[in-house]
């Protein structure tokens, strides 16, 4: 059987990619010095506000550097019995891969300086990602790759939760055509919903 095939990454204008660029320059810029730690106010936030099916496949993310530490919720996830995957990051181009990681599994060196398991390969219904920042309308400003809206496009169905600090909000994120929208970000503060609710226990 011939391997999958995905298509290259959509080719942006020149000023959409620049706007892009800025926004992510003045976005980590803001992000340093935050403390990861705050990561551990997630863990209420989550569990409050969503109404999860019971055994829900739900990926999460090591993270790095100054991003937002969400491992405290993908531990408290665990232990209700859901099923944690972590992402890994092939060759651009293509989707992200989730394998299933369960607390004190060993990580192998990924990518860009992530880290993943080496787990059996999972289908998330609920995703938490990592973000340089988003917007009031629910868009997502990432690392640049489009990893995440390759992977999103596949996955029409699941839960999109950005994680982020309350801090990394910005007026308007420059957005082009294939860029996926959040359903929901989860800060510090708790919980914000994106319209349209489209999944209950939004």
């Amino acid at each position: 059987m011939a391997a999958p095939h995905f298509p290259s990454p959509p080719v942006e204008d020149a000023a959409l990619i620049a706007a892009k660029a800025a926004a992510r320059l003045a976005m980590a810029e803001r992000r340093q010095g935050m403390d990861p730690a705050l990561g551990a106010a997630l863990v209420p936030h989550f569990l409050n506000h969503f109404s999860l099916p019971a055994g829900a496949t739900i990926s999460g993310f090591w993270p790095m550097g100054d991003e937002i530490d969400i491992r405290p919720l993908l531990v408290a996830l665990a232990e209700r019995g859901h099923p944690i995957g972590l992402p890994v990051t092939g060759k651009r181009g293509e989707p992200l891969v989730f394998r299933l990681w369960r607390p004190g599994d060993a990580l192998l060196p990924g990518r860009f300086g992530t880290s993943h398991p080496d787990g059996l390969e999972v289908k998330p219904a609920i995703l938490l990602m990592p973000l340089l920042g988003f917007d009031r309308f629910g868009n997502r400003l990432g690392y640049g790759g489009g990893f995440y809206d390759r992977s999103l496009a596949q996955l029409p169905g699941a839960l999109r939760i950005g994680c982020a600090f309350a801090a990394q909000e910005m007026p308007l994120v420059p957005t082009g055509p294939f860029d996926q929208k959040l359903n929901a970000i989860l800060t510090e503060t708790g919980v914000r919903a994106f319209p349209p609710p489209s999944v209950a226990g939004l």
